[in-house]
């Protein structure tokens, strides 16, 4: 969990840019932004996988073997699996099932749930105290508040 942690948080900031940028490029069409999320986090996440695998065998003076490539696009490929939750509420609204908005907003909280479960997963692995838990996941939230605030100085 901890080595996926760091792909899970960039993930997620990825995904709620995206969605931010996404639902003022797509103003109705939630199933667009859906899909403008699955291909983005899938091109970070093979820019990832690209980036090091190369860095492993140049540190390493190796081969990099099948297995080592499998072992990185699997530790990756929380940067994909980070976009699943906002993904379904796109979805959601793609199917007319919720409006754009909702599904829009939906994405972005749901990214916000995340960001600060993700806060806490860290805290509780690295024993921290009540406070610095506080600032962790105050930390992590404030990057999506930040980009929710730039969404809102954008759209209006």
């Amino acid at each position: 969990m901890g080595e996926r942690l760091g792909g899970f948080i960039y993930g997620t900031i990825v995904v709620l840019s995206v969605v931010i940028a996404g639902g003022k490029a797509f103003p109705h069409g939630a199933g667009h932004v859906a899909i403008l999320v699955a291909v983005t986090t899938v091109v970070f996440w093979l820019a990832h996988v690209y980036s090091h695998a190369i860095a492993h065998s140049v540190g390493h003076d190796v081969h990099l073997s099948l297995a080592e490539l499998r072992a990185i696009a699997r530790k990756e490929s929380a940067i994909i699996e980070a976009g699943v939750p906002s993904i379904a509420a796109l979805t959601l609204g793609g199917f007319g099932v919720i409006s754009h908005t909702a599904a829009i907003w939906l994405a972005i909280g749901l990214g916000l749930a995340v960001l600060g479960a993700q806060g806490l997963v860290f805290a509780r692995v690295e024993r921290l105290s009540w406070f610095a838990t506080v600032v962790v996941v105050a930390t992590n939230l404030g990057l999506g508040v930040l980009l929710i605030g730039l969404k809102l100085a954008v759209s209006h």
